[in-house]
């Protein structure tokens, strides 16, 4: 069990060790960061819905016929987590939302988000090597920015730099190798409806926390600002998502029978 684990694990290692390079940049500059929490998470939000519609979306209608239901259930489940969040708080109508508390809905779907990433290198692995290696090099290209927005999400949110960069090395790096040892036990097991199903509901998750939450700001940073933020996440997740390495994800190929052995009978 473990040598077949070693591959993915070692690569959902190397994953969360580039998104802790991202949190590191931003935490490095911690005051900068402060002044300009509002900006990062604009430019998160367009990053983040650029990522989902091009990336995780159609990768989730690719695998699963019940797509959709999913992306709603997760848009949904992320709205009623928000306002339970609120709830809880006491936050009614007109209260500025700069409490810790509110970055709890966006920080559940970037965890979530990376958690399937693990189940993904698992899986994938499981398959084959190569489209192992495919799948994982394609998703660490977006761990360092999904540093840079898990912290911004959380100083924009009121958390100070230490707290921001330690949630958010929870949220975005820890749990990517938790996916890859949670679910390397069942990894055949998982078959590509349900992969995709996983994938539809954090593209529904990370479709709110986008248009909600992280662009909140652009009702009081200037018109320029905010396109400017904005375009420039759009930027880099179109940079990231165009990136030429084929398949994102490989293809899983669970029927085994083509790795089967024959052994030559020389009596």
């Amino acid at each position: 069990m473990m040598m077949s684990l070693q591959a993915p694990l070692f690569f959902g290692l190397t994953a969360a060790f580039i998104t802790s390079l991202g949190l590191l940049a931003v935490a490095l500059r911690a005051d900068w960061s402060a002044r300009n929490a509002d900006l990062f998470g604009l430019a998160a939000g367009g990053m983040l819905v650029t990522l989902t519609l091009l990336h995780i979306a159609p990768e989730a209608f690719r695998k699963a016929d019940s797509a959709p239901a999913f992306i709603l259930a997760g848009f949904l489940g992320g709205l009623l987590l928000n306002q339970a969040t609120r709830l809880l708080q006491g936050q009614g109508a007109g209260v500025p939302a700069r409490r810790p508390i509110e970055a709890l809905t966006p920080l559940l779907a970037i965890g979530i988000h990376s958690f399937i990433d693990g189940i993904i290198y698992a899986v994938t692995f499981a398959a084959s090597f190569e489209s192992g290696v495919f799948a994982a090099v394609s998703l660490i290209l977006h761990e360092f920015p999904e540093g840079v927005i898990a912290f911004a999400i959380l100083r924009a949110a009121g958390t100070s730099n230490r707290g921001a960069f330690l949630w958010a090395f929870i949220a975005a790096a820890a749990t990517t190798p938790l996916g890859v040892a949670v679910s390397g036990p069942f990894m055949y097991s998982v078959g590509d409806e349900t992969l995709g199903q996983l994938f539809a509901l954090s593209a529904g998750l990370l479709l709110f926390v986008a248009t909600g939450p992280l662009l909140a700001p652009a009702r009081v940073e200037t018109p320029a600002r905010s396109l400017f933020a904005v375009a420039a996440g759009v930027s880099v997740a179109l940079a990231i998502a165009l990136a030429p390495f084929g398949d994102h994800h490989g293809h899983l190929d669970h029927d085994h029978d083509e790795h089967e052995h024959v052994h030559p009978d020389f009596r």
